[in-house]
């Protein structure tokens, strides 16, 4: 699997950063903090590999607040299932402006839905840019160069088995999260109505 996986991005190493860029767009942490794990075997460039993360996250979360600001409720309802992460987000926007704004990227779970409901909030375009910008900044570099430092010290301790620890321990987090997930909808299926 190794093997293969670095054969597939030496072969394509100069389409890593756009395929960052994209994956970003919509989401990525994972993507980024591999490809900065790998970055000193397979050279890729952690400044640039930050850069994409940033303009990806960037672009993509003032996308979906321009959506929320244009399309907002209407789209809400089409929803409902989410209405709890949607009223929680609301009040954080609303008691927390800043806060919430430069911090919902590292909230699991509603970073595609944060800048859509502070899009519908009425914060302002330019205040949501410029504390956007700052927030993809801080978030792309440190999953980037948390990222390579994990590759660094993985290196050290476990050598070519790190490689093994970093698919288990994914594969360990996609579990809980199908886990959570599959237990969520059984829980919404058990409170939801008889008809």
């Amino acid at each position: 699997m190794e093997e293969y996986l670095l054969h597939l991005i030496a072969k394509y190493h100069e389409l890593t950063y756009p395929v960052v860029l994209a994956w970003t767009f919509i989401e990525g942490e994972t993507v980024v903090i591999l490809c900065g794990a790998m970055a000193k075997k397979l050279e890729i460039n952690v400044e640039l590999l930050a850069l994409s993360a940033f303009v990806g996250s960037f672009l993509g979360d003032q996308f979906f607040f321009y959506l929320g600001r244009r399309y907002g409720a209407p789209m809400l309802d089409r929803w409902p299932k989410l209405e709890h992460k949607i009223e929680w987000a609301f009040h954080l926007v609303k008691d927390h402006p800043i806060l919430f704004i430069l911090s919902f990227r590292f909230i699991y779970g509603i970073r595609n839905l944060a800048p859509f409901v502070i899009g519908i909030s009425g914060v302002s375009r330019t205040k949501y840019l410029i504390l956007n910008f700052i927030a993809a900044q801080v978030w792309a570099h440190s999953f980037a160069w948390g990222g390579a430092w994990l590759g660094r010290t993985l290196d050290r301790w476990l050598g070519d088995n790190k490689w093994y620890v970093m698919l288990g321990f994914f594969g360990l987090a996609f579990l809980v999260g199908a886990f959570g997930h599959i237990r969520h909808r059984l829980k919404n299926r058990q409170l939801a109505p008889c008809e």
